[in-house]
């Protein structure tokens, strides 16, 4: 039975890292998705690093059958819009400040209010010192 095989998607963070691969005189390229293939090739591509002499990097190719393909397309369809989201702008409606009607002049500031009255300098030096 044949499968469906990818190389997962260009994510430097993630290290996935490669774009193009040849096995079995296949050229699988990342831009153009899925590749059905026989089982051999799957078998083989499901244990390719994406670090040839490295056993510890990620797994290059996604190794899955027609069902399990659909399902992964969905999850990241989802999350791709998700992130598109997020990335919009919130729309805030403005406030609108004519409405007290024109600009803002002297007259639309409040009154200062009287200073309640003092004594008298002199008054107050006697004050003191008594």
């Amino acid at each position: 039975m044949a499968k469906l095989v990818r190389l997962k998607p260009y994510d430097p963070k993630k290290g996935h890292v490669i774009q193009r691969y040849t096995a079995f005189s296949i050229r699988f390229e990342e831009r153009r998705g899925w590749y059905k293939v026989s089982d051999e090739v799957a078998n083989y591509l499901s244990t390719v690093h994406q670090v040839p002499t490295d056993e510890d990097s990620p797994l290059a190719f996604d190794v899955c059958s027609e069902e399990e393909a659909q399902r992964i397309e969905a999850v990241e369809k989802r999350k791709a819009e998700e992130r598109a989201r997020a990335a919009e702008p919130n729309v805030a409606q403005p406030y609108d400040v004519s409405t007290k009607g024109g600009d803002l002049t002297t007259v639309d500031l409040p009154q200062p209010q009287p200073r309640p009255a003092r004594a008298p300098r002199s008054e107050a030096r006697t004050l003191r010192g008594a």
